[in-house]
């Protein structure tokens, strides 16, 4: 017989998990997934799910998309939790799932971080999910394809959860505050400026912007009246971040975004750290300084450095993967090695220009001689005529004319003399010369 706790009957459940919404009308975010018409909406409304996983990032409504399913179906519903389920126990759930479906009953297995099950764990759902014993729904904030065993997610579905924008996650605050499972039978005073501020603390998070509400309620300032006063000077102790100073128009937050890339762009490290602490301790989402961060390495350095792009996709994908506060230190390793590496805006400079010249001419016709040839219709009427093979020739060069004629003698990219893009610049000074004396 279970043991009886002294305290089991006093400690409430989190707060997250007491507003955790029954019914999809309740459920917010993932409008692409389960708007109105939409594809996984139309299959939970119509009973007919299939095996399928869900991915991405923590707090997005993967668990509660599962547990709407259980509510909605009329299967049968199984909870794992890949952390503390083994071989052992997935067999017993199977072997229960094959005498439902002869007795014609569907099992619907909702597996919460699938991807921390070993190979073997996942081949033990293969041959029941292959014939239908069971729907297995996953979740995971890993990438599936790295993750699952091809065959098996071969036989499931994706579904791609986004993180939970700022509207969103205000949205499930205020309806936080009013609903009696949380605290809608008390009298809490809190701005609409600091209710968005913790759902932008949260960086899309719900679970994170539930707790962080629970937790600044528990610490307000109670008043003789009973009511609690909720300031942002609580918000800041409670989360440990402080917040920015954004005004209506968000100028502080790009005024921010500004100073850290100005500052990589004049090779000041030391600046560029500073700006990005600034931005990661007031709470700014890290993909968005990462995904800024990817665009500053093309901007203004380019072929110059090769490497640097690299280093800014890693860690864009360290952050997505990890998030904070581990990931603070792949964007300053990413910051401070784009201050330091050589600096060329070529590749900017070169789209802007084939930009403006493609907006003018967009019904410029493509050559025939680099036109595809797929029928022998277009044959005829002399598409890939005149086409050079690169590789048939010595050089690897040909006389090929590959813009269009009225721009035949456009240069887009004209190359720096910082670090690698002096190299690129040579070689293609020789292949320009090539061309030259071969009469193209």
């Amino acid at each position: 017989m279970e043991q009886m706790s002294l305290f089991s009957n006093t400690v409430p459940e989190p707060l997250a998990a007491r507003l955790r919404p029954k019914e999809l009308s309740d459920y917010i975010g993932q409008e692409h997934l389960v708007g109105e018409g939409k594809v996984l909406a139309r299959l939970i409304e119509s009973d007919q799910i299939p095996s399928m996983i869900f991915w991405g990032p923590p707090g997005v409504g993967k668990t509660t998309l599962a547990r709407i399913i259980a509510n909605r179906t009329k299967a049968g519903f199984v909870d794992f939790s890949a952390v503390t389920s083994g071989i052992k126990e997935i067999r017993d759930v199977m072997k229960q799932a094959e005498e439902n479906r002869f007795a014609g009953v569907r099992t619907i297995v909702f597996v919460d971080e699938i991807h921390r099950f070993n190979k073997a764990q996942q081949d033990a759902f293969l041959p029941f999910v292959e014939k239908g014993s069971i729907t297995l729904i996953g979740a995971t904030t890993e990438n599936p394809s790295f993750e699952l065993n091809s065959a098996l997610l071969s036989r499931c579905r994706v579904f791609v959860l986004k993180a939970l924008s700022t509207a969103d996650i205000t949205k499930l605050l205020k309806h936080a505050l009013t609903d009696s499972r949380g605290f809608g039978g008390q009298q809490i005073r809190i701005s609409e400026e600091n209710l968005s501020l913790i759902a932008h603390f949260s960086n899309g998070d719900a679970r994170s912007a539930l707790s962080a509400l629970e937790m600044v309620i528990t610490n307000g300032d109670m008043q003789p009246d009973g009511s609690i006063i909720v300031t942002t000077d609580i918000i800041e102790q409670c989360t440990s971040k402080k917040s920015l100073l954004y005004d209506k128009n968000g100028e502080e937050h790009y005024n921010l975004i500004s100073a850290l890339h100005k500052s990589v762009r004049n090779s000041d490290p030391d600046a560029a750290v500073y700006w990005l602490a600034r931005m990661l301790e007031s709470g700014e989402d890290p993909i968005y300084i990462a995904r800024r961060v990817t665009r500053m390495s093309a901007e203004d350095i380019g072929l110059a450095d090769p490497q640097a792009i690299r280093i800014a996709v890693a860690a864009f994908e360290a952050c997505r993967l990890i998030g904070m506060p581990e990931c603070s230190v792949h964007l300053t390793e990413a910051v401070v090695y784009l201050s330091l590496a050589p600096k060329s805006n070529a590749m900017e400079v070169a789209y802007n220009e084939a930009r403006e010249d493609a907006l003018k001419q967009l019904s410029e016709p493509v050559p025939l001689q680099i036109r595809n040839a797929p029928t022998s219709l277009m044959s005829d009427l002399d598409y890939g005529k005149g086409y050079l093979y690169a590789h048939d020739f010595e050089d690897k060069l040909t006389t090929l004319q590959c813009l269009p004629d009225s721009l035949k003698d456009r240069s887009y990219y004209r190359p720096t003399g910082q670090g690698c893009e002096q190299q690129f610049g040579e070689r293609l000074e020789e292949i320009k010369r090539w061309k030259r004396e071969h009469g193209a």
